[in-house]
């Protein structure tokens, strides 16, 4: 199927089917083209990437909505992450697709924001969820308890990702962090992956793909509660070349350099780091496991609203606000990557139910949804443009920094 036949089709489906599929959970999605929208066929960004926006009428009143469609089955376009260069790091999303040479993309998870519940303590604007960037895993998901966002539907998590597995298939899976910590034969669970909060009585690893943001973030919270105070009994190690080079009694800050790892313990796992002493050898291992077994190019956190063509049950039908989600289609082949306008004539958005609708009515049978609000953008390059510009608005009125995006690339 070449993308401007996909794209056609997509057309009459926004067109019809939002009115005759629309309905979820008491609300009503309607396609409409007032003036202002486009209404062809859409702007060819590159090969198998097409940009169009269109208006949507649902419970709280018209939305205007931004869709990319990428067509994965064209050899030369991929998908993969956007982000800084460092997890606990945030840039625009436009100055992030600029630099990786993307031609378009959205943001994507949710992120420590804020730590106004424990003062003194940085926010590190980390991501919540996994993230693999390039084939490498980069970072593990927080505790469920710890994360920014809003409240998760029913038999989801923070390790569910949105990834493009080997295959070169977009997919839904999770993705759990495996990993040791061995020394004078003893093996220690490694249960922390360059992440802003580990889980309590835990020890987490940091590497140079950390940046140079304080890690005191990491002992604070509960595995229930984001906002309970730090805590006190924590350790923290320098590993170099294999071998224990220095302890403290606090986690610090600072770039770490390449080959390096800093292990944080919080609680008993603070207890066990501290039998470690200086000039012991000491074996660090990790890797992030898919509960499908595949093995993924890129992927990052979010949570899932539809699978297999059905909205996930307890979806929330009241909140509405501006959003972004990606939907997959034909197989994993297409990819519709999704956000809600934020002009204060749109900003009132659409329901987490409303948002899963209107992936399906586009054709994906799986959707995901990322972070929304002033996060919410969508980037593009024009035809004949060299960087990309923002083609929603955001609510915030002007671009939030932001920790990572879906990227689009092409060769």
């Amino acid at each position: 199927m070449t993308p401007s036949h996909g794209w056609s089709r997509t057309r009459r489906e926004t067109l019809t089917l939002l009115t005759a599929l629309g309905t979820l959970a008491g609300a009503a999605l309607t396609g409409a083209a007032p003036a202002g929208a486009s209404t062809g066929t859409g702007t060819t960004i590159a090969a198998g990437v097409v940009y169009r926006q269109y208006d949507l009428t649902a419970g709280a009143g018209v939305t205007r909505v931004h869709v990319l469609a990428v067509d994965l089955t064209n050899t030369r376009v991929r998908l993969g992450l956007l982000y800084p260069g460092k997890v606990a790091s945030r840039a625009p999303l436009s100055q992030q697709a600029t630099a990786q040479k993307a031609v378009a993309g959205i943001n994507g998870d949710f992120f420590n924001i804020t730590e106004a519940q424990h003062p003194g303590i940085a926010a590190t604007g980390a991501s919540v969820g996994p993230a693999i960037a390039n084939g490498q895993a980069l970072k593990a998901a927080v505790p469920a308890g710890q994360r920014f966002g809003p409240e998760l539907p029913p038999g989801t998590g923070t390790d569910d990702v949105l990834g493009v597995s080997g295959d070169g298939r977009a997919r839904l899976d999770s993705l759990a962090l495996t990993g040791t910590v061995t020394t004078l034969g003893r093996r220690l669970p490694l249960r922390g992956l360059n992440q802003y909060a580990l889980a309590e009585n835990s020890i987490g690893a940091y590497t140079s793909d950390w940046g140079g943001v304080s890690r005191a973030r990491a002992a604070c919270g509960t595995d229930t509660e984001r906002a309970a105070p730090c805590g006190t009994r924590t350790y923290e190690v320098t590993v170099k070349r294999g071998r224990v080079v220095s302890g403290a009694a606090r986690p610090g800050g600072g770039p770490i350099a390449a080959g390096v790892t800093v292990l944080v313990g919080r609680e008993a796992g603070a207890q066990r780091l501290r039998t470690l002493v200086e000039g012991q050898r000491v074996s660090v291992r990790y890797g992030l496991t898919a509960a499908s077994q595949r093995a993924y190019r890129f992927a990052l956190g979010g949570y899932p609203v539809l699978t297999g063509g059905k909205p996930l049950p307890g979806l929330d039908t009241r909140t509405s606000a501006v959003r972004t989600a990606a939907g997959i289609a034909n197989g994993g082949q297409r990819v519709l990557l999704f956000a809600v306008d934020g002009a204060p004539a749109f900003r009132r958005g659409l329901t987490i139910a409303e948002v899963a609708a209107a992936l399906r009515s586009l054709g994906a049978t799986e959707g995901f949804s990322l972070d929304g609000g002033g996060s919410s953008t969508l980037v593009a390059r024009a035809p004949g443009a060299a960087r990309v510009s923002v083609r929603n608005h955001p609510s915030d009125g002007t671009e939030r920094a932001v920790p990572n995006g879906i990227g689009v690339f092409t060769r």
